[in-house]
């Protein structure tokens, strides 16, 4: 299976009780590096020269390409952490952001476009080929003042052209002109909180599983993703609690580095009802 990821990776600056760290980051670096567990994974992303090259060598020992077009600067963002589940994000510096003549017509099994800073036309959706396309609503909606990230309300009815579209529940409130019916499923999570999942229209609440979460950084990414893979061959509800079990896992390790047995086993305790009513969502 062959699997396109599409987004800036990112030079992060965590700062976490009182502490600095740096490391790679992006929505496209954790939602490739979840997909290289089960495909051949393509990273199209944008970077400067400064990028640390030992970074892009930790996709390579994933066995992720990556098609590198070169920008005057990378993306990079500071993440400062107010507890485990709050955080706020200042822009750094931004990459170039992307044409539609720099979006690959090949077609791919899975298309994931992660943006992190509007670098992806809300136009390549329509362009692209492939049996699943799946998307994160997080860096269309992010607008930047002083490179503190605001949120804008935009008019989501490009997103109609993808199969899949994962947003957290303050997001999707910024998204207009998007019915639950109008793609076949709609991803809403709210972190450790029970989320909210539409399928062709009809609504389930899952409950992710209780674990302990030294850091959250990802999470979403890595759900969309395995959500993504699991969806091509699974009915929904196993397909959403194999995502759930697999983030799990995930965040508890911090790493893919272990058994896929491990994460179907925790599967089993994904809890996912049908709801009757639709309090989440409204009409948009």
């Amino acid at each position: 299976m062959r699997c396109l990821v599409v987004g800036h990776l990112t030079h992060d600056t965590i700062v976490k009780d009182g502490r600095k760290t740096e490391r790679i980051g992006g929505g496209a670096y954790y939602s490739s590096i979840a997909l290289s567990k089960f495909c051949e994974v393509v990273v199209l992303t944008k970077v400067g020269k400064d990028f640390p090259v030992e970074w892009l060598e930790e996709l390579e020992s994933y066995g992720i390409s990556t098609i590198i077009i070169p920008s005057e600067k990378s993306t990079a963002y500071e993440l400062l952490y107010l507890d485990e589940e709050n955080r706020q994000l200042k822009l750094l510096s931004k990459a170039d952001p992307f044409t539609l003549d720099e979006i690959p017509r090949e077609k791919f099994d899975i298309i994931l476009f992660n943006p992190v800073a509007n670098e992806i036309p809300p136009e390549a959706l329509s362009l692209v080929k492939a049996k699943n396309v799946a998307t994160d609503a997080q860096g269309f909606i992010r607008d930047f003042e002083n490179g503190r990230v605001v949120l804008n309300e935009i008019n989501g009815e490009f997103l109609k052209n993808a199969h899949i579209v994962h947003a957290d529940a303050n997001e999707f409130q910024h998204i207009k002109n998007l019915n639950p019916g109008d793609i076949d499923v709609l991803l809403i999570s709210n972190g450790a909180e029970r989320g909210v999942a539409y399928y062709k229209g009809e609504k389930y609440v899952y409950y992710p599983l209780k674990i302990d979460v030294a850091d959250p950084t990802g999470a979403g990414d890595v759900f969309l993703a395995s959500f993504a893979y699991f969806y091509m061959d699974c009915p929904f509800i196993q397909a959403l609690k194999r995502a759930n079990a697999f983030t799990a896992t995930f965040l508890e390790r911090r790493t893919i580095d272990f058994p896929i047995a491990e994460a179907m086993e925790k599967a089993k305790f994904v809890k996912v009802e049908k709801a009757n009513t639709d309090e989440e969502t409204s009409a948009r």
